[in-house]
């Protein structure tokens, strides 16, 4: 089990923000260039938060796996994977 820390939680806090900063740009009508802009900043940032949760994610499991003398090929590969699926 992967505890999360508060630099992850401060991000996606963060994010939340924009999310709200973004609906009250809709509400004000402003020119969907500057939406998309913030759009793609949190979808940037979105991006970001998945590959530190996999990449930690990935340490303690190797290290787990290491321990118990197992295979880490098939938890490297799992975590492409979820990679990928997050693009």
């Amino acid at each position: 089990m992967m505890s999360y820390d508060d630099d992850l939680k401060k991000r996606l806090r963060r994010m939340e923000g924009q999310v709200r900063g973004v609906l009250n740009m809709m509400e004000e009508e402003k020119h969907c260039k500057d939406v998309v802009a913030q759009i793609s900043a949190i979808r940037s940032a979105a991006d970001k938060a998945i590959a530190y949760i996999v990449a930690k994610n990935l340490e303690q499991c190797i290290r787990e796996e290491k321990e118990a003398g197992g295979d880490t090929s098939k938890i490297v590969a799992e975590a492409v994977q979820l990679l990928i699926k997050s693009s």
